[in-house]
C-alpha cells in the first residue's frame, strides 16, 4: 500500500504542476538521520504525525500534524487549535489505516479526508521541504509554495 501512497503523490503533483523532485535513498525514517541521507537541514524536513484529538463539542478526530524535522510537538497547543480536551500521538495501526503508509514514510498530505492538516509556521520559512514521500526509501523535495497550495493546511503554532 505505501508504494501506492508515493504513486498517487507523484500524480497529484504532477496533475498540480508543483515544482519536486525524487530523491531516492537507503531505507529510513527517522528525520535527523534522513536529513543526513539526503542533505537537507533539519528544518527543513517536513516531519508529519498522525494525532488522536479528543473532547470538546467534535469528539474523537484525527489530525496531521507537520513540524520542522529538529522541532518536538506541543500538545496542548493542538488540543487547543481544535477545542478539545486530549491530544496524544494516534496508535501506529490507527496511523497507518488513515495514511496507508509505516511510521517514518508518513508524507506532510492528506490523501484520507478524515485527517485534517495543521502546519508549524516555522516550517513555511524555508524555500523548499524535503519528506520522506510514502515510502522509507523515497523522499521528496517540494517547492513550499507549492506544498501549501497542494496540501491546503491549517498553519498555526503547533511546535514546543
Amino acid at each position: 500500500m505505501a508504494a501506492d501512497v508515493f504513486d498517487q503523490l507523484v500524480a497529484l503533483l504532477n496533475e498540480s504542476k508543483a515544482k519536486f523532485r525524487v530523491i531516492e535513498h537507503e531505507a529510513e525514517g527517522r528525520s535527523e538521520a534522513i536529513s543526513v541521507i539526503r542533505g537537507n537541514r533539519p528544518d527543513q524536513a517536513a516531519k508529519a504525525m498522525v494525532l488522536d484529538v479528543r473532547g470538546g463539542g467534535a469528539g474523537k478526530r484525527h489530525v496531521l500534524a507537520i513540524l520542522p524535522g529538529n522541532r518536538k510537538l506541543d500538545f496542548s497547543a493542538v488540543a487547543k487549535l481544535f477545542e478539545a480536551r486530549k491530544c496524544g500521538f494516534a496508535s501506529p495501526d490507527t496511523a497507518q489505516e488513515l495514511t496507508g503508509c509505516v511510521m517514518g514514510s508518513v508524507p506532510p498530505f492528506s490523501l484520507n479526508p478524515a485527517l485534517s492538516i495543521v502546519v508549524e509556521e516555522d516550517l513555511l520559512s524555508n524555500d523548499t521541504l524535503f519528506f520522506n514521500a510514502g515510502r522509507l526509501d523515497r523522499s521528496m523535495e517540494l517547492d513550499t509554495k507549492d506544498w501549501l497550495a497542494v496540501a491546503q493546511p491549517r498553519i498555526a503554532r503547533i511546535a514546543a
